[in-house]
């Protein structure tokens, strides 16, 4: 009897731990209204993201190679540990652009949280013209010259047994900032929504 009323407190528990979160969420979070070229945009990112979110399968069977070679049969290899950063740093700048999307990135909301929605809405608009949009297409306009003479070079690692053709890698930089770009227009759309009435707002269901 005791243990049954043990596990229900403790589900009881868990109920109240989620709900609380859930309040965390909306209280740090706000919510825009979606238009119908936001929604275009935010698609493109996240079937993108979508089929990216393979990548860390893939990073993760290639970990437990090379530590299954290293730890069991003595030999490493640096080509094994070249295509885990890689990996990595291609799976990381892609899910840039859907940390946005989601509203999962950081933020320092300090006086923001304590603003109403047009309020934090302005706060958002800023950010985005004055700061996110600029620095995108600034590292975009920075990295094709850098990517193509990666290519030009027919650069390879410097390590022996290293990979070649670091330009595949390189180019992620101006695929996952594009990413991020699109996905911060998409909200820039969304908050001219709240703030302006354009792009017409699509009802809420």
């Amino acid at each position: 009897m005791s243990a049954t009323a043990g596990s229900e407190n403790v589900e009881t528990v868990g109920e109240l731990a989620e709900k609380k979160l859930h309040e965390l969420e909306e209280k740090h979070h706000f919510h825009l209204p979606r238009t119908a070229p936001s929604d275009l945009l935010e698609a493109i990112v996240l079937n993108v993201n979508y089929v990216a979110a393979f990548l860390w399968v893939l990073l993760v069977l290639v970990i437990v190679v090379a530590v299954t070679l290293r730890y069991v049969f003595g030999r490493g290899s640096i080509m094994l540990e070249e295509i885990q950063w890689h990996i990595y740093g291609v799976g990381f700048v892609l899910a840039l652009s859907y940390a946005l999307v989601v509203d999962r990135h950081v933020r320092i909301d300090v006086l923001a949280e304590r603003l109403p929605l047009r309020g934090r809405a302005w706060i958002e608009l800023v950010g985005l013209v004055v700061f996110l949009i600029p620095f995108c297409v600034a590292v975009i306009l920075e990295a094709i010259p850098f990517v193509l003479r990666s290519w030009q070079l027919n650069e390879i690692s410097a390590a022996p047994d290293g990979l070649p053709y670091r330009w595949i890698p390189k180019s992620f930089i101006i695929w996952g900032f594009s990413l991020l770009l699109l996905a911060a227009v998409a909200r820039l759309l969304r908050v001219t929504a709240l703030l302006f009435g354009r792009p017409a707002p699509r009802p809420a269901f």
